[in-house]
């Protein structure tokens, strides 16, 4: 796909600035006032176009894999650090908005425990702080399987290591594997967006059946299975809350009940709660499928730093095809 770094990653980023300003505001709040297009300010005293923890940790993911040529955990959690003590990889010098579960491993990591050992294990740490940010390690892997450099068993290491780094209990790692799959669907698929997202989840699904320990975790993402259920789901049985299972199944939900980015983009806004990570992850999948052309221009407009970002994402690009 041509472009396809900063495609992803600009419609990862501007789902998150687009939902920021309205984070943890209540379904019926949104009802009342909703989100029409980009705001600035409201939950966090930044201008419109700011992301959040979502983007900056993806970032400092692409900028590892671009200067190291490949997954360094070491790395990456050490620029995790550098954002959350020195503000790397923000709009303005400073972190905001860091989620609890990334927070403790990185405290963990600042205090000597290496990379592979600080991620929380906990079923209570199945938040969706990994899953908001693995899309880098998800296109890398992609494209390294493509190029057949490394099998996909490999990929998908890749994908639960990182996502381990923070959250390495099974069922964060799993989503990130989930998401793996529908990236690559998009990618690779031809036919409507359903069709792609579909043919992704069966093969995560026959790809986390083949061991039997998975089956329990597994079993925790079954309304994703049949994604024409899904889609007629209706709206109040959607959850909207940073637990990883909810943010997955609604971030799909609205890309499976609208028909381009910025429809879909309001409408997982809309549900209220954790706005900007589910507008995240449904925003880097969208944005693959509608191009760099279907993110509405005047909201690309007032990301902050977008000519950086577009920088970053377009030296990878190049060095991927080297």
């Amino acid at each position: 796909m041509k472009q396809m770094w900063l495609t992803g990653i600009m419609g990862l980023v501007v789902g998150d600035a687009l939902g920021l300003p309205v984070q943890f505001s209540t379904r019926e709040e949104m009802k009342d006032k909703p989100v029409k297009g980009m705001e600035g300010y409201g939950a966090f005293l930044v201008p419109a176009g700011s992301w959040s923890d979502d983007g900056s940790m993806a970032l400092a993911t692409l900028c590892s894999l671009k200067e190291k040529c490949g997954v360094d955990c070491e790395d990456i959690m050490g620029r995790f650090a550098d954002w959350h003590y020195k503000g790397d990889y923000t709009p303005f010098g400073y972190a905001y908005d860091q989620g609890g579960t990334c927070l403790a491993a990185i405290y963990s990591y600042a205090n000597g425990a290496d990379a592979y050992h600080c991620g929380q294990t906990g079923e209570r740490s199945n938040g969706n702080g990994s899953l908001m940010r693995i899309l880098p390690v998800c296109l890398y892997g992609y494209e390294q399987v493509k190029k057949g450099a490394v099998k996909e068993d490999e990929a998908l290491d890749m994908v639960h290591q990182v996502s381990a780094l923070t959250h390495a209990h099974l069922r964060s790692q799993m989503a990130c594997g989930i998401y793996y799959f529908l990236v690559k669907a998009v990618l690779n698929g031809e036919g409507s967006l359903q069709e792609r997202l579909q043919k992704g989840m069966d093969e995560a699904k026959t790809y986390y059946e083949k061991n039997v320990a998975n089956l329990t975790e597994l079993a925790h993402y079954g309304r994703l299975f049949d994604l024409e259920c899904l889609r007629q789901v209706q709206e109040d049985q959607i959850r909207s809350s940073g637990y990883v299972v909810d943010s997955l199944e609604a971030a799909v939900w609205g890309l499976l009940t609208t028909d381009n980015y910025r429809d879909a983009m309001l409408k997982v806004v809309n549900l209220g709660e954790d706005t900007d990570t589910i507008a995240a992850i449904a925003g880097g999948v969208g944005a693959l499928y509608y191009g760099y052309e279907g993110i509405p221009a005047e909201w690309i407009e007032v990301v902050q730093k977008k000519e950086w970002i577009a920088e970053v994402c377009e030296e990878m690009e190049g060095s991927i095809e080297k």
